[in-house]
């Protein structure tokens, strides 16, 4: 079992999207993958990102390779990941608001 591969949940340690949750839609080469939040969910846009910056969750999602946001989105929502995400999503709003 490979740790980074398509459909792993994943947390960003570095950048600006750190402490933030995605999901691994591409392996570019063995330094970098292509990941998604989706933005609208998690606020990690689709970009490509150094495998180092990624801690890799036990949670794996059935998407295909290279699948769009809206795939991503109906997989994590037949996860029990889809209600801590919410939340996560509700603290950023009331944060930004406050601010």
């Amino acid at each position: 079992m490979a740790l980074i591969e398509v459909g792993r949940v994943c947390r960003k340690v570095a950048g600006r999207e750190a402490g933030r949750l995605c999901v691994v839609v591409r392996l570019i080469d063995n330094n970098f993958a292509e990941v998604t939040g989706p933005r609208e969910l998690t606020g990690v846009r689709r970009r490509r990102v150094n495998v180092k910056h990624l801690v890799p969750l036990p949670v794996k999602l059935e998407i295909p390779e290279g699948a769009e946001d809206r795939v991503v989105l109906e997989a994590l929502k037949e996860t029990d990941l889809y209600s801590k995400l919410l939340q996560e999503k509700e603290k950023r709003e009331k944060a930004r608001v406050s601010k």
